[in-house]
């Protein structure tokens, strides 16, 4: 995966239903669209002041995500809607409602 700047990720995934915890300012967790909190979460690697997440974190986190690289790719670009991801992960019983 190519380099993606931090904020970029950071807006991509909440803009798709994922949230920042309120104990970890590094971890984002999914939030179903009923509000119902998910177990997926993912983390942003806070680097010596590296305002890139390099591809190696970035597959690392579409893994969290239970998505492969082109899916999370989408996910973050908005191809792939908060909806459409939604239903991936209750079809791939990752949550449930």
């Amino acid at each position: 995966m190519t380099p993606r700047a931090r904020s970029d990720v950071q807006r991509g995934l909440q803009r798709k239903g994922f949230k920042l915890s309120d104990n970890d300012h590094e971890k984002f967790i999914f939030f179903l669209s009923n509000g119902k909190k998910s177990s997926v979460w993912t983390k942003i690697s806070r680097g010596s002041g590296h305002r890139e997440i390099s591809g190696s974190n970035l597959g690392k986190m579409s893994r969290q995500c239970r998505l492969n690289s082109s899916d999370f790719e989408d996910l973050l670009d908005c191809p792939l809607s908060r909806e459409k991801y939604e239903q991936k992960l209750l079809e791939d019983g990752y949550v449930s409602y």
